[in-house]
Parts: structure tokens; C-alpha cells; sequence
């Protein structure tokens, strides 16, 4: 059963991320129907804690409440910042007797070094899941979700999911009942649909080879028409096996995979910016109709065209 809950702060806490916490599970919410959680705040040095931003917040309680925790949560904290020991030692004995642990945003550096995340999914904010699946190659770093859940440990991806992280947590132990009073409380839906490559921004390609460098322009010019490799590979002067080997080397992704991402960012444009409709954009950005499209948006973006426009979409005049 969830009960008791511990949320360990570092130095460089990231403020909004620590309210997601206590938000979802430092508030009694037993008059509505939802549970009182017993919620401690606990540092390895108790005292001020300087924060991201740099206002300083005062905890009072030390590791000792988290030796019997049901759940561990980390907040996001300033990547850098030395973690102690203690710490680390807090989420692994957390991790072996089989209690939740969880990570928000860039806590989940904390999990990776404190080894458990080794031979897990994972995710942090998209801003940071390069650097993470870098320093830790032993997790497998997923981009595009709002938080991955390994065998109860829980990373949750930048900010706000956070809140999706927590409320999976919720759901699991206690049933949608109890995460649906706490979500109504926080005036949030209790399910987002959807991932965190929805809220990526559009990378600029970096081509050392010039050659690399102007064949991708000229596919983001032309994303209307097809693009085969044997096409791509003649404007490039090289044969398709060459060519595929060595966009892969310079790019990072085989050229179908690169291709479609550039017509989804470009979608992703249109249904922000434009009033045409699904089969137009479909066309228009090289995925021939509305279907293909979809399809492409559900793998990818975890959501619908439809639903995308509805959220990110122009807002008509009341």
C-alpha cells in the first residue's frame, strides 16, 4: 500500500518540480474523497537548501524517515550538482526492497547514478535525454514519453510531466478513483495523451560534410514529393548503399527515419499555424493522405493529428 512517501531535496532543486510533489502527494485530500498521504521532506544535511533559483528553502528532517518508505521521489535538481553519497545509498536500499522510486525531470541523473536504472527504460526532460543516455549507456533513454515506469521505478520527462509521473503512481496502488480526486483538485486531466516529442523543438541539422549539408536542404524544400534513396543518392554523386551508410554516420538516423521526422516537425507546423485541412497538410508535407499521417502522429507523438491542432492549433475568435 502507499502510504508513506519521502521527497529528497539537493542542492540546486528545481522548484516547480518539488511543488509537483507536494502537490500531488503533501495535500490531505481525505475530505474529497482522496487519501493523506504521511509526506516528508528530508535532505542529507537538514537545513537551508538553495534552489535553482536561488531563494533558499528550509528542511528540517534528515535521511532517517526514508529507510522505510513506500516511495522515494527525487525532483529535478541542477545537473552538476555533486549528489551525496547518502543519497544514492537512500535509492538503492529503496530500489532492493521493492518500494516505488521516482524521478522528475533531471532527477533522473540521480537514479542512473545511484545504478538503478541499469538495464531499465528511462526518460528525463528532452532537453537532457542526449546527455543522459551518454553518461549512462546501461538504461535505455526513451525521447519521446512523458514518463517511463521499469518495474516501479518511474522517470518522469521535463516539468509538468512530473505530474503524469506521479499520478501513474497513484493510479497503480490506490485506482483511478483516488488519481481522478487529486487530478480534479489540481485542475489537470488524469491522463494526458500524448509524449514530450510534441513540445520539441525543431533541431537544426549540423552537417560537417557539405555534401550531407546541401541534400538535406533540398529534402526540406521538396518534403511534398517523394524522396527515394536512389534519388537522394544520385544528387549526392554516391550509390544508394553508400549514401544510406553515410547519412547514418553523419546524421545519426537512416534517411526514411530522418525524412518523415522533417514531415512531422513540418505537420506540426501547419496544424499549429494553418487552417488547412488534415488531407491538405498530409500532402503537402509528402505523407500523401490524412491516414498516413495519423499513423505516423500515433507512433511517434503518442497522439492524433486531430488532437494535436486541438491543443497547439490557432484559437479562434470569441
Amino acid at each position: 500500500m502507499l502510504q508513506k512517501i519521502v521527497c529528497v531535496t539537493l542542492p540546486g532543486l528545481a522548484p516547480f518540480e518539488f511543488g509537483v510533489i507536494c502537490e500531488v502527494f503533501g495535500i490531505d485530500r481525505s475530505v474529497h474523497g482522496g487519501p493523506a498521504f504521511d509526506f516528508h521532506v528530508v535532505a542529507a544535511e537538514p537545513g537551508p537548501i538553495r534552489t535553482k533559483i536561488g531563494f533558499d528553502i528550509v528542511v528540517h528532517d534528515d535521511l532517517a524517515a526514508a529507510a522505510d518508505a513506500d516511495l522515494i521521489a527525487i525532483p529535478a535538481y541542477a545537473i552538476g550538482v555533486a549528489i551525496d553519497p547518502r543519497v544514492l545509498q537512500v535509492v538503492r536500499d529503496a530500489e532492493a526492497r521493492g518500494a516505488w522510486v521516482l524521478s522528475v525531470c533531471s532527477g533522473a541523473f540521480v537514479l542512473a547514478e545511484a545504478g538503478i536504472l541499469d538495464g531499465r527504460r528511462s526518460t528525463t526532460h528532452w532537453m537532457y535525454t542526449e546527455a543522459l543516455a551518454r553518461a549512462y549507456p546501461n538504461t535505455t533513454v526513451d525521447p519521446d514519453v512523458l514518463f517511463v515506469e521499469d518495474n516501479h521505478v518511474v522517470t518522469g520527462a521535463g516539468t509538468a510531466a512530473g505530474i503524469d509521473a506521479a499520478l501513474h503512481i497513484v493510479r497503480k496502488e490506490l485506482g483511478a478513483t483516488v488519481a481522478n480526486v487529486i487530478a480534479r483538485r489540481m485542475v489537470v486531466p488524469p491522463q494526458r495523451d500524448g509524449g514530450q516529442s510534441q513540445y520539441i523543438e525543431a533541431s537544426v541539422v549540423d552537417c560537417q560534410d557539405e555534401s550531407f549539408a546541401a541534400v538535406t536542404e533540398w529534402m526540406l524544400r521538396h518534403l511534398d514529393q517523394e524522396l527515394p534513396v536512389d534519388l537522394l543518392a544520385r544528387k549526392s554523386l554516391m550509390s544508394p548503399r553508400t549514401f544510406a551508410r553515410r547519412f547514418r554516420a553523419e546524421i545519426g538516423t537512416t534517411p526514411t527515419r530522418w525524412l518523415n521526422r522533417q514531415r512531422l516537425l513540418r505537420a506540426q507546423e501547419l496544424l499549429e499555424d494553418s487552417s488547412s485541412s488534415l488531407e491538405e497538410i498530409a500532402i503537402d508535407t509528402g505523407f500523401g493522405g490524412a491516414a498516413v499521417m495519423r499513423h505516423h502522429f500515433l507512433q511517434v507523438l503518442q497522439t492524433t493529428p486531430t488532437a494535436y491542432r486541438r491543443a497547439f492549433g490557432p484559437r479562434k475568435a470569441g
